[in-house]
């Protein structure tokens, strides 16, 4: 298509390069709020078939990056003050169950860890968009390793909006990338310790300060908006 842009794909699954290459271009704000993503823009943008695009979009949709509207047509949401707090209350519900879990058998989870050095290194680089991908490398790990299918099932829903609020907002830039290694390091040694109520005290205050930093992101936008 003359003047289009063509993206390229990496050698795994085409299903599974193509949705991540998607949801790292709406995550990072590529693909901005509001824009439609179609069946048609996809095919062409990635030179695949439209089966394939189509089943790109309706994963993006059902982990909360898309939204369909009344015409059907895929869109990315922008997310308002009550959606943040919501989504906020169901991450917390989640997490504060898996650390709880992981404390009482003071088990840390290797990819967690991994994690953890993968988002202490973003954040001396400076490098957002590699932070972003570790810090949620980091919340999937400590869910994962509780071993819950449906409990995984329920934060991965949570964290495809949890990420699209990362893309919209980019609130880690708000505050020195290290203060959030620093509640991540807290989260993990009070697992290690075998203290479920620190774990959980440790993870509340960590997304209570994640949740404060969009909330004030998205305020001083509309500000901005208002004073325009």
């Amino acid at each position: 298509m003359d003047g289009q842009t063509s993206f390229s794909l990496g050698p795994s699954s085409l299903t599974e390069a193509l949705y991540e290459s998607v949801r790292k271009r709406i995550v990072n704000g590529e693909i901005a709020p509001g824009e439609k993503l179609t069946e048609i823009r996809i095919a062409g943008e990635y030179s695949v078939a439209r089966p394939t695009a189509k089943a790109c979009l309706e994963r993006l949709t059902a982990l909360g990056l898309l939204r369909r509207t009344t015409h059907k047509t895929a869109v990315v949401p922008k997310l308002d003050e009550d959606d943040i707090r919501d989504l906020y209350f169901s991450r917390e519900t989640v997490e504060r169950a898996a650390v709880a879990a992981l404390a009482r058998t003071a088990t840390v989870p290797q990819a967690a860890a991994r994690a953890q050095a993968a988002m202490k290194a973003a954040a001396g680089d400076m490098a957002f968009a590699s932070q972003v991908e570790a810090d949620i490398a980091f919340h999937s790990a400590l869910v994962a390793a509780v071993g819950s299918r449906r409990l995984s099932r329920m934060h991965e829903v949570i964290l495809g909006e949890v990420h699209l609020t990362m893309g919209q907002f980019q609130a880690h830039r708000t505050t020195h990338p290290m203060n959030v290694v620093h509640e991540h390091d807290d989260i993990l040694k009070a697992i290690g310790d075998g203290d479920p109520e620190r774990a959980q005290q440790r993870l509340a205050h960590h997304l209570d300060q994640a949740q404060g930093r969009l909330l004030g992101q998205l305020r001083r936008e509309r500000s901005e908006e208002a004073s325009a």
